[in-house]
């Protein structure tokens, strides 16, 4: 079980937004798979550098990954003001939900 938080970030013109699925221990972000099966019980890990969709430390409790993604969307199609953090989405298996709070009559 993945518990995911959201950091929302506006992508740059013509930039695509973030797409992420999950199975098993790996999430794929952006066509880039992270393997998260190192991540102990009970203990976490830190992605270094910036090179990667994480923010903040990834940790597994009871089984269930625990982690924020940084997530670009499009500033054309979504509200101005996005929360910094947003409410985490439990998943097991499948695309990740789209997180972003778009414009009334966007798509």
């Amino acid at each position: 079980m993945h518990e995911i938080e959201f950091s929302p970030r506006a992508g740059l013109p013509g930039q695509r937004e973030t797409q992420a699925t999950v199975s098993g221990d790996t999430v794929t972000v952006d066509g880039i798979a992270y393997d998260l099966s190192a991540v102990p019980e009970g203990g976490f890990a830190e992605a270094d550098g910036d090179q990667h969709p994480f923010r903040g430390r990834i940790a597994r409790s009871g089984g269930v990954l625990r982690y924020c993604l940084r997530w670009r969307f499009d500033p054309a199609t979504a509200e101005p003001a996005q929360p910094e953090a947003m409410p985490s989405a439990a998943l097991t298996a499948g695309p990740v939900p789209d997180p972003i709070i778009r414009r009334e009559g966007a798509a």
